[in-house]
């Protein structure tokens, strides 16, 4: 029976130690060996690999078609309303078209939208956010000087909170909020704000700043008297607001399939733990994953009911009914994990990204991992055994120290049923260390892709912090293999 939600964290449980796979006779409450018990999950029907990739393309397209229409189209628009003669004028009507279309795309760019991650990925929704917040910053900045510009006298005034009108101090509240979003994003770890701290910040911001602009254009009265913009603005006011509703209200509100029961916590090192979940109801499908994809982690307590954070899914997309996680404690909500008690209940909202092999050509693969970033490869591997996909892979786990090392047991088993090389680098090795020494460089990437054709034909996964992504990006550039084969997770980038 689940525990009450306040007291998940309030106990620490004895973690699972997983030694070794043969010494499981002294392990607590010890899953069965590895290899036995990936063997005992092939009677699960698989899912087709190399799906969806039509859906994808068609999805790609239809999101990047629409990012500009929805920047020219306003522009378009706004000359049935006529043009006053005042070139000043016009570019500050123009930027603040420009800012609002701008705004839109980031709030709809965030909004866990499946089809839009898997049509993207993570990595280029949250690049895109942030650089289309910049614009959106730039553009209010322009507008507001472009409209102080046209009439310095008069409009200088608008700026000044006790005499101006209540649509000027809408724009003020808006500009500001909008300022403040980009300059915390900017500086957020050089003031060492808690992650949910800065988050909530940022979201209490954003909506602010899209209330106070929508006040502003209809308390403005400028526009929207022409029928088309203002059908405009009523279409774009609409989208935000049913994404909003959708990401806010509907979806943790209405998905009760969501919430899941931990099974196990399971210790691989001193600072990393596998969550095992499970369906809280019988009737719940579980969770419909590709290999490599991640999910949003949400504890069911009363005390922080909305504190989330994302991580990638470490088990086989074969088992839905059997969700793992591998999480290094690295702050409040992860070192949480390793408190949470056998049948707490915790929420999953996911899965997400198109980090993963499912909807790629079926092609050798070359997976390289820096410490936990091993977790969507452990999926990946775990798929293909499962599904007897004897594709040739090659997996590159990079760490500081030997203990860093994460399924070492696991992968000997793998490698004995798949054509799976593990090639083991440590930045910090001991004395009598025999593999790898270093980074992740164009020497260690030489050895997995040896022949120019291994570097032509085989799909290349990066998972890690940014300076790792970054060194192997460094060396696989030297050896020249082609950018549309290299697909990367950084662990930095929610």
């Amino acid at each position: 029976m689940p525990v009450s939600a306040d007291d998940v964290l309030t106990q620490e449980m004895p973690l699972v130690q997983r030694r070794s796979v043969r010494s499981h006779s002294t392990v607590r409450r010890a899953r069965p060996p590895a290899a036995a018990r990936r063997r005992s999950r092939l009677t699960t029907e698989p899912r087709p690999l190399v799906g969806g990739r039509a859906r994808v393309r068609f999805s790609r397209l239809a999101w990047a078609a629409a990012v500009p229409l929805v920047i020219v189209l306003p522009l378009l628009l706004s000359s049935s309303a006529g043009y006053t003669g005042d070139f000043v004028l016009e570019m500050s009507l123009a930027t603040g078209l420009l800012a609002a279309s701008f705004l839109v795309i980031v709030t709809v760019s965030i909004s866990r939208s499946r089809s839009l991650t898997k049509a993207f990925g993570i990595e280029q929704l949250i690049v895109s956010h942030r650089w289309f917040g910049i614009l959106t910053m730039v553009m209010v900045l322009v507008h507001t000087a472009l409209v102080i510009l046209d009439d310095p006298g008069e409009n200088l005034a608008l700026v000044t909170w006790v005499h101006a009108p209540p649509r000027a101090r809408n724009a003020t509240v808006s500009t500001l909020a909008i300022v403040a979003i980009c300059l915390f994003a900017m500086f957020r770890r050089k003031l060492r704000w808690p992650y949910e701290v800065w988050r909530w910040i940022h979201i209490t911001l954003a909506v602010l700043a899209l209330v106070t602009a929508g006040f502003h254009v209809y308390l403005l009265n400028h526009l929207i008297r022409n029928p088309v913009m203002r059908a405009w603005f009523v279409g774009i006011a609409a989208v935000v607001l049913m994404t909003l509703t959708r990401r806010w209200i509907v979806r943790p509100l209405l998905h009760h399939d969501r919430r899941y029961v931990v099974q196990q916590v399971v210790q691989e090192s001193p600072v990393v733990s596998t969550l095992v979940l499970a369906p809280r109801h019988n009737w719940q499908p579980g969770l419909r994953f590709l290999p490599g994809q991640f999910a949003w982690i949400r504890f069911d307590s009363f005390r922080r009911p909305w504190e989330e954070h994302p991580f990638t899914i470490a088990s086989s997309a074969d088992r839905p009914r059997e969700i793992e996680f591998t999480i290094r404690h690295v702050g409040d909500f992860t070192r949480g994990v390793g408190r949470l008690r056998v049948g707490a209940v915790v929420r999953l909202d996911g899965p997400y990204g198109d980090f993963t092999v499912d909807i790629r050509q079926k092609r050798p693969l070359l997976l390289i991992a820096g410490g936990v970033g091993v977790t969507p490869m452990m999926s990946i591997l775990r798929t293909l055994a499962h599904r007897d996909d004897f594709r040739p892979a090659v997996l590159i786990m990079a760490a500081r120290h030997e203990r860093d090392l994460l399924f070492r047991a696991e992968l000997r088993e793998l490698s004995a049923h798949l054509p799976l090389r593990v090639i083991e680098v440590l930045s910090a090795p001991p004395e009598h260390w025999t593999g790898q020494r270093g980074r992740v460089d164009a020497g260690v990437l030489h050895t997995a892709l040896p022949s120019r054709r291994e570097r032509t034909e085989t799909d290349v996964y990066i998972c890690g912090s940014p300076p790792m992504v970054g060194g192997a990006l460094a060396g696989l550039r030297r050896l020249r293999v082609p950018a549309h084969l290299i697909h990367t997770e950084q662990f930095d980038m929610i």
